[in-house]
């Protein structure tokens, strides 16, 4: 990294617009920042890290926006720095307040980031600047990668702010080894470190499924063994080992048992089966016998039962011969039934039709019921002329009911019209009530607007003021305990010199030699030298007690500038907010706001208003027509109401005389027509009933004597041997079938086989059936356990020819995960093999930490005047913690190592100082590393005794020669003769200003 110029504007105690420039102010490579007390030095460097990386060094909170500056000039910072080889400009802008560019008042300024970077032409020395980036998040990554640090890495080896710089000297090795990672690029060690993890995790999981492929198989082949009486013992998957040789070794044996006990079996399924089929050919013989006794048996004892039905059979014959002799005679006695069950019905019809008529007409015959019939149709003719007046009266009446429901309608709209237009007034003058009352509030709202802001800043005053109120007090406690350490710093000065004084004479003697000539009164000879007190004070003493008193001095003028500062703050804040409690103000501003917000919700309500006001007028006109449109129709209605109840009265008088009590014309219409109908078919009812008489008569005859003829006496009885076609058949076949079944069962009993059998004793068929039910069983038996055994035999020889494929596959991933675990483990350093427990990256890291010890150590040893130097230590951290990444210092006065902490203020600056240079040394030379051409330093030198010092500033020095800038914040006196290119900074009441001197200049 190499700066070229720094524009501040507006930015810290900086009022106006100043720029640095690095270019000639580096050009011998060591610079110097001086001025006041809080005139800004310190903020020259803030805003370096703030164009760098939008925030300033360290955590606490910077005012970045220049109080002393006018309103109208923008907070801006702009850097142009070379960073990896690349020229870039960064400006950024923070979020502040600024004045509206039209109108009154302020509005915020968003915060802003933009990025050039310098382009080369062609032409050499020629270049032109294009934008890469507007967005903070690109320029920021930009930026962070270029440099490759963080903020906190930034300030900890290229900028070191006041009393930060021993930060990377005392970090712990975590953080030293982020930073030195970043600087070196060794983050592909560590990708190194994260890949082998991540194949040792593959490898595991691929291990850990064959394993489990494995031990699946043992599970598989110890539930398909069952009771299988092997030699090996059973394998166990706590030892890794063990799932490979010794469980290939077991499942073999089972194999082979299964194997011999399936041909075991095998011989007695065979044995079963011989057995088997002996018992089969006897019981097929003992069932053969029994079923030749069995059916000579059955054939002998149904030829006995069919005898026994010979009379059943002699009825049948007889019912078959009446049967066929009835069958002569059916349609006769079908006629004469036909003909009785024709008049029975005729005779039912007419009683039914003539039970609906009345007295006079319930005995008349057909030719007066026919007459009567007639005389209903003629009246029922005149009375069907007057339907179309009905129809009319149920029109009128429908008319007279829709005129009521619009007279009423009309009636209804003029009453509401007339209400509306009586409520009208009253809702006229709230509107302009309304209206009179927003315009109020509105002049209300812009006085109140008005008020609240200057209340606001009042709010913000006293915060401010209360703010620097609680410094001035902190401040005042600490000036106290300054003016007291003071004092006893002088009394322990003035004690030592006076006791120095009293015993100067003892000092003095203290240095006479023999012979040498007395500082004092000038002889050779000193018969009697004083002799020093007990505890007498050298000079050495008097020098440090000085040094203290000085110190305390400079501490106590310290806090009494701060206090003065506080106290001018605290002073102008009061002046602007007054003496009243900030909480007072706050609820003032509290109050203020709430009625600005009712002021401008009732002034809103203007619009609203005169809206509504327009609308009422409209709604006002629409309402008087309506009154007037009502009214109109009203009366029209009620003309056309008064003519149609007219008409209606006349036509009702007219259908009610016609209508004779029935409830309409046309229901009088249907009851005479109903009445005809009746009489007519009573009519026709009378005329069959005379008619079926003489028919059955003359069928009943002709019927009698056809029967006596056939030899039965009545009608009843041939209707009693009538058989139907279905029960002739049934009769039929009933005695075939016993003359055939006589015929079969001799035919059995005639046969030579049936009879040999029947001479024979009587089969003994069940015992023939258990004998072969138990060969059955063994068998059955025998076969299912030769099927178990067969198969398990096949699945042991199958699990394990699968089990020897599962262990091949074992084998060598094994052996891979425990290559690939032993190199994770031996360069993560959690491997017994590591004895540093060191990664591989913190083990790359020390090397160069190596490198820049003996670099810082060069620069070290001058400073120190030989005593110290740096060492790096790689013992192994307790507590599990990882080494090879931390720092020791020795003391060659006591020829022992001790820890960075243990330095003194002065001792830990020179340190700091030197391992940065060493770091910048190293980086720079390193491949792949990223140049730190520039370092910063704020303050230390003060803690330096005058031969340190110079120490140091010959180590500073010699940087010119090796091309690298370092700029120095200090109040020191000697650091401003011996730098030559300075940058004073001064204070004022109107803000700091920056002046660029050289010696000569000055």
């Amino acid at each position: 990294m190499r700066l070229h110029s720094l524009t501040l504007q507006a930015f810290g105690p900086f009022a106006g617009t100043h720029t640095v420039d690095f270019a000639s102010l580096c050009t011998d490579g060591l610079f110097l920042l001086h001025g006041d007390t809080g005139a800004g030095k310190s903020t020259v460097f803030a805003a370096i890290c703030y164009a760098l990386y939008g925030k300033p060094p360290g955590d606490r909170d910077l005012l970045l926006r220049s109080d002393h500056a006018p309103a109208h000039l923008l907070t801006e910072v702009t850097l142009e720095v070379t960073l990896s080889g690349r020229r870039l400009e960064i400006t950024r802008t923070p979020q502040q307040t600024r004045p509206k560019t039209r109108g009154t008042g302020t509005t915020t300024q968003s915060a802003q980031t933009t990025l050039r970077e310098w382009k080369h032409d062609d032409t050499p020395g020629a270049g032109k600047w294009e934008a890469s980036s507007k967005s903070h998040q690109e320029a920021g990554d930009a930026i962070l990668t270029l440099l490759g640090m963080s903020r906190d890495q930034f300030c900890q080896v290229v900028l070191l702010p006041q009393n930060q710089f021993t930060q990377f000297l005392r970090a712990k090795a975590p953080e030293r080894r982020e930073l030195l990672g970043k600087l070196f690029r060794t983050g592909h060690f560590a990708y190194i470190d994260r890949w082998l993890l991540e194949r040792s995790r593959e490898a595991g999981k691929a291990l850990t499924a064959a394993r489990s492929e494995v031990t699946g198989l043992i599970e598989r082949i110890h539930q398909a063994a069952g009771d299988l009486d092997h030699e090996h013992p059973a394998p166990t998957s706590d030892d890794a080992h063990s799932l490979t040789g010794p469980v290939r070794s077991w499942a073999t044996a089972l194999a082979q048992a299964a194997t011999g006990d399936l041909e075991g079996k095998t011989t007695q399924t065979a044995k079963t089966a011989t057995d088997l089929s002996i018992q089969q050919a006897l019981e097929l013989t003992v069932r053969t016998l029994h079923q030749q006794q069995s059916e000579h048996r059955s054939a002998q004892e149904q030829l006995e039962l069919l005898q026994q039905k010979a009379p059943r059979q002699q009825e049948l014959n007889d019912q078959l011969a009446q049967g066929r002799r009835a069958g002569k005679l059916a349609a006769v006695v079908h006629a004469a039934n036909t003909a009785i069950a024709e008049h029975d019905r005729a005779a039912r019809d007419e009683a039914g039709a003539r039970s609906p008529l009345t007295s006079g007409h319930a005995a008349a015959t057909a030719d007066q019921l026919t007459a009567a019939e007639r005389q209903l149709r003629a009246q029922a003719a005149v009375a069907e002329e007057l339907l179309p007046e009905e129809a009319t009266v149920q029109q009128l009446a429908a008319d007279l009911e829709h005129l009521d429901a619009e007279r009423v309608e009309s009636a209804t709209e003029q009453r509401e019209a007339r209400t509306w237009l009586e409520q009208a007034p009253a809702r006229r003058t709230a509107l302009t009530g309304r209206m009179d009352a927003a315009r109020s509030a509105e002049g209300d709202s812009r006085h109140h607007a008005t008020t609240l802001e200057d209340v606001r800043r009042r709010v913000k005053a006293a915060e401010q003021r209360d703010t620097h109120l609680a410094a001035v007090t902190e401040a005042e406690q600490h000036l106290a305990t300054a003016r007291t350490v003071t004092a006893e710093a002088a009394t322990a000065h003035i004690d030592i010199r006076r006791q120095r004084t009293e015993g100067m004479a003892a000092e003095l003697a203290a240095s006479l030699e023999d012979e040498a000539p007395c500082p004092v009164c000038g002889s050779c000879t000193h018969p009697a030298p004083a002799a020093p007190h007990p505890g007498q004070p050298t000079r050495a003493d008097e020098q440090a007690a000085e040094a203290r008193h000085l110190k305390a001095q400079q501490d106590e003028q310290a806090v009494t500038t701060t206090l003065q500062q506080a106290r001018e703050q605290a002073a102008s804040a009061a002046g602007e907010a007054g003496d009243a409690p900030l909480a007072d103000i706050q609820a003032q501003c509290r109050t203020l706001e709430e009625e600005l917000t009712q002021a401008l919700k009732q002034a809103a309500d203007f619009g609203p208003a005169s809206e509504e006001l327009a609308a009422l007028e409209r709604e006002q006109a629409e309402m008087t027509r309506k009154d007037t449109t009502a009214g109109e129709q009203l009366s029209a209605r009620n003309a056309d109401y008064d003519h149609a109840a007219a008409r209606l009265k006349d036509l009702t008088t007219k259908l009610d005389a016609a209508r004779e009590g029935a409830p309409t014309v046309a229901a009088r219409v249907t009851e005479l027509t109903h009445s005809a109908d009746q009489l007519k078919t009573a009519s026709e009812a009378a005329a069959t009933t005379t008619r079926t008489v003489l028919e059955r008569d003359e069928r009943i005859t002709h019927a009698t004597t056809a029967a006596q003829a056939q030899g039965f006496d009545t009608l009843q009885a041939v209707e009693q041997a009538l058989l139907d076609d279905d029960a002739m058949h049934t009769v039929e076949g009933e005695i075939k079938q016993w003359s055939h079944q006589c015929a079969a069962h001799t035919a059995v009993l005639e046969r030579p086989e049936l009879v040999q059998a029947a001479a024979q004793p009587p089969a003994d068929l069940q015992a023939a059936v258990s004998l072969r039910e138990r060969a059955a069983e063994q068998h059955t038996q025998a076969v299912a356990a030769a099927a178990g055994s067969r198969t398990r035999s096949d699945s042991l020889t199958h699990l394990t020819t699968e089990l020897d494929t599962r262990i091949q596959r074992l084998e060598p991933l094994q052996d891979d995960y425990d290559t690939v675990h032993h190199l994770q483990e031996l360069i993560h350093g959690t491997s017994l093999s590591n004895n540093d427990r060191m990664e591989l990256e913190a083990y790359v890291l020390a090397a160069r930490l190596e490198q820049v010890v003996a670099a810082a150590n060069t620069r070290l040893t001058r400073m120190s005047d030989h005593r110290y130097t740096l060492s790096h230590s790689d013992h192994r951290a307790s507590r599990g913690g990882r080494s090879g990444l931390g720092l020791k210092i020795t003391d060659a006065w006591t020829g022992r190592d001790r820890d960075t902490d243990t330095l003194s203020g002065g001792e830990s600056f020179f340190a700091s100082l030197s391992l940065a240079l060493g770091l910048a040394d190293v980086v720079t030379h390193e491949a792949g590393g990223r140049a730190l051409d520039t370092l910063f330093i704020d303050e230390g030198f003060g803690t330096l005794d005058e031969d340190t010092l110079h120490h140091v500033l010959d180590v500073l020095d010699s940087l010119r020669d090796h091309d690298r800038t370092v700029g120095l914040i200090s109040h020191v006196p000697e650091l401003r003769r011996r730098i030559t290119h300075r940058l004073h900074v001064r204070k004022d009441t109107t803000g700091s200003t920056l002046h660029q001197l050289t010696a000569t200049a000055e």
